[in-house]
């Protein structure tokens, strides 16, 4: 019987062209298949065939999983604690094995064992033909379709076939068997079953592709595309930089008379692509992400990574878009939160702001308004800042002289340290194990302890948008708070 199973492999391997370890390893698959039916439940059996003799043993194994796993599949794990009882060195992801009585290979082996080379093959020539196709680095597929499955359209390239999803289409696209169709290639997922290159004509990707093919600049280096934003099928901005001086990024990519632009637009269904000079000034980029509104002033929050854009009242609805189109295609452009408001607007939130300071100033540092406004001009905006920048700076100031700098700098540490004693006194009250909490700052802590939140129970009590309105920020924040404080709950 080892003889004819040592016959079959020489035979398989000769007739189908493969090495010979490929044909023992499915015709082991095809026997340890036909012994688990003999099995109740899911259970894991290992065949090892030796390669020079046809011999071969059967074992049923268990995968040793950690204890505070628990079981998954019961008939073929074992938590660590139970596995140590047999081999006191065992290690989580090993193996317990059981020799088990083994099938013989008779015709009915033989021929599961052939059926599981020819998928092997199969699975063998489907592989490369993938691998051909990715080595040759396109990015963009350019095919027919073949057929339509549930919405998505499967395109066909020479031997290769992609799956377009409905979601990666173009809106109000509708594509019929035949229909030609260029997309990018979005995925590559080996252990799909039908198509595993995945399509998409929405991605930011495929227009930064679209732009790459129409101009020869782009490929050549000489300009290069920072970012691009898109909704589909309607508008899309793109951020250019040229690394030329003698070449005009914008002027470039549009091409004479548009013909760049528009063979983009073209392809993407007549999608509005506004082309904008990236520039590594924050401010400046945002500016132009903005075009075609005029921006009147803008403010940077470092901290928050936001602007506030003013612009003009007859402009503000050119600088929001249809249905806040442009500004949201403007902030995914440049990644910063972008926050309209008209100039008036603008001018009101400055004066609050200013008044804010004046009044800090005035009641910490005990200073009259005109010292304050000098310190506003100047540019400072905390007490932090009073304190501790450079004395040289300060003295610097031709309103104040040396001893009113001092005085000032005094005054203002005697402030910081008054709200330092101040903060400690309020979290006195405040358990340790909110205060060990992991993601809350002690600002975080000191406005909840205003709040009456003092423990860690009290947190877990609370709702994302109450949390939300204690300590501001997101609702994303808030609720991953929440739950990291109901932890123990859980746990316990």
């Amino acid at each position: 019987m080892n003889r004819d199973l040592l016959m079959l492999v020489d035979a398989l391997a000769h007739e189908k062209n493969v090495d010979r370890d490929v044909v023992f390893s499915a015709v082991e698959a095809a026997l340890a298949s036909a012994t688990k039916k003999r099995y109740p439940g899911e259970v894991d059996i290992r065949v090892a065939i030796d390669r020079n003799t046809g011999g071969y043993e059967t074992f049923r194994r268990w995968l040793v999983v950690p204890d505070e796993a628990g079981l998954q599949q019961p008939d073929a794990e074992i938590l660590h604690f139970e596995a140590v009882e047999q081999i006191p060195d065992i290690e989580i992801g090993e193996y317990i094995e059981e020799q088990v009585e083994s099938v013989e290979f008779g015709r009915i082996g033989a021929q599961a064992a052939k059926q599981v080379i020819l998928q092997k093959i199969r699975d063998a020539e489907r592989e490369q033909i993938l691998n051909d196709f990715l080595e040759r680095n396109d990015k963009i597929f350019i095919g027919s379709v073949k057929r339509m499955d549930k919405g998505d359209a499967i395109v066909e390239s020479g031997k290769v076939d992609a799956r377009l999803r409905r979601g990666d289409m173009i809106p109000k696209e509708n594509l019929r068997i035949g229909d030609r169709v260029k997309a990018v290639i979005a995925k590559v997922d080996r252990q799909a079953r039908g198509p595993q290159i995945e399509l998409s004509r929405t991605a930011p990707e495929y227009m930064k592709e679209l732009f790459r093919l129409e101009v020869p600049e782009i490929e050549q280096g000489l300009l290069e595309i920072k970012s691009c934003a898109r909704d589909p099928g309607l508008r899309a901005k793109i951020a250019v930089l040229s690394h030329d001086r003698r070449i005009d990024p914008i002027g470039t990519c549009i091409g004479v008379r548009g013909s760049r632009v528009n063979a983009v637009s073209t392809e993407l269904g007549g999608e509005r692509v506004d082309i904008v000079l990236w520039s590594d000034d924050p401010a400046q980029f945002v500016i132009g992400a903005l075009a075609p509104a005029n921006v009147q002033s803008i403010v940077v929050d470092e901290e928050r990574h936001a602007m506030d854009v003013a612009v003009d009242e007859e402009n503000l609805a050119l600088a929001i878009g249809r249905a806040g189109q442009n500004v949201r295609l403007a902030s995914e452009l440049t990644g910063w939160a972008i926050n309209l408001m008209s100039a008036e607007e603008s001018q009101n939130r400055h004066n609050a702001e200013v008044e804010t300071m004046r009044e800090l100033f005035r009641t910490k540092l005990d200073v009259d308004q005109e010292v304050a406004d000098i310190l506003i001009a100047e540019g400072f905006a905390s007490l932090e800042e009073v304190a501790y920048v450079p004395l040289q700076e300060m003295l610097e100031i031709e309103a104040f002289n040396e001893e009113t700098v001092h005085e000032l700098r005094n005054r203002a540490r005697d402030a910081l340290l008054t709200q330092e004693i101040a903060r400690e006194q309020k979290l006195e009250g405040v358990s340790q194990d909110l205060k060990d909490l992991e993601g809350l700052t002690t600002d975080d802590i000191t406005k909840l302890s205003d709040s009456g939140v003092h423990t860690r129970d009290d947190l877990g009590d609370l709702a994302v948008d109450e949390l939300t309105e204690i300590i501001g920020g997101d609702g994303a924040r808030a609720s991953a708070l929440i739950l990291k404080a109901r932890e123990h709950w859980f746990n316990a």
